[in-house]
């Protein structure tokens, strides 16, 4: 049953296999635990972060580069779906951190791209993958049909979400 909100109307009661799958969301908050993240950091993203005041936002920027860089702060911004600003504001604090560089685009000299620093390629490389190891595991117990369906619940959730902004 599609789940439309329209404003003034109040929303539609989960059904119980709906409240199932509700009540596993809370049980991935020990996940995104500040405690547990920096715990799993390598020391030398730990340390850079917590010199320079970065937090789990500034954070959320590092994989989007690894995965997809180099990237302008418009592609970083609509990646988070934050605004240009807050974007921009990020990025200066990762670059003034240093773990992100700001280049000109030789295709459009009017814009900048932003990449991981090479020094902190490999210990982010290393804080994904400690951090992936639960979802991976819990991914090779899938089938390739039970992946496809995960995949389009989580991506239909994410957009959800940006999308109720």
């Amino acid at each position: 049953m599609p789940h439309t909100h329209e404003p003034g109307k109040s929303p539609r009661v989960p059904t119980p296999a709906e409240l199932e799958v509700i009540g596993l969301v809370p049980l991935l908050e020990p996940f995104f635990r500040v405690g547990a993240v920096r715990g799993q950091m390598p020391e030398k993203m730990r340390e850079a972060m917590e010199a320079n005041g970065l937090t789990a936002r500034h954070g959320a920027v590092l994989p989007q580069l690894l995965s997809g860089g180099p990237l302008t702060v418009g592609e970083i911004a609509r990646r988070l779906h934050v605004s240009l600003p807050t974007a921009s504001e990020l990025v200066g604090a990762l670059n003034r951190a240093g773990m992100v560089t700001r280049t000109e685009d030789p295709a459009n000299r009017r814009r900048i791209l932003v990449s991981l620093a090479d020094a902190y390629r490999p210990p982010l490389e290393t804080f994904v993958a400690r951090r992936s190891e639960p979802l991976l595991r819990a991914l090779d117990a899938l089938t390739p049909e039970e992946r496809a369906g995960f995949l389009a619940g989580l991506t239909g959730w994410v957009r959800e979400i940006r999308d109720s902004d």
